[in-house]
């Protein structure tokens, strides 16, 4: 079983403005964000690898306690994971996101031990929504589930920017 991660380890230069800020501002939130989630960290056991703008990346292990009665992971917990997986997608842009909608297919089951990964990915941002999807595969490459979150940014920041007087 791993450990959860500390933080994101993500690489900071950004190729698209050659500044990095965008990829740094991103790992602060997922940093500032990660420590503060205590359900995704200590009861889940989720790992977050990854965090960029519009982008996350999250893991889970299958243990014996997320099993249903069928001897398979609960979807409830997979779902989970890829709702915490699009929860620091949107925002990694630091302007508090919620979600507005969110819906998942369930596409295979998971099994004990397998080790879940979470890719969730921007499609859309616009004024204070954005669509992102969140697929979730196993170890050998399999899709598990794929999920759709759709969000509203509320007011506020997860991490100062020193913008402010």
């Amino acid at each position: 079983m791993h450990a959860p991660s500390p933080g994101p380890d993500i690489n900071t230069t950004s190729e698209v403005d050659g500044t990095g800020a965008a990829y740094e501002l991103a790992y602060r939130v997922g940093v500032a964000m990660y420590a503060a989630d205590r359900a995704s960290r200590e009861f889940l056991q989720l790992e977050l690898l990854s965090c960029a703008p519009g982008r996350a990346r999250m893991r889970m292990t299958v243990r014996a306690e997320l099993l249903n009665g069928h001897a398979i992971c609960h979807g409830g917990f997979i779902f989970t994971l890829a709702d915490s997986t699009f929860a620091f997608a949107c925002n990694s842009h630091n302007a508090v996101t919620v979600a507005a909608g969110c819906s998942i297919e369930f596409l295979r089951p998971a099994q004990l031990g397998d080790v879940l990964t979470a890719q969730g990915t921007e499609q859309l941002r616009q004024g204070r929504t954005g669509v992102y999807d969140v697929g979730v595969t196993n170890q050998r490459g399999e899709t598990v589930a794929l999920f759709r979150g759709k969000s509203v940014a509320v007011a506020g920041t997860i991490v100062p920017t020193g913008d402010g007087p």
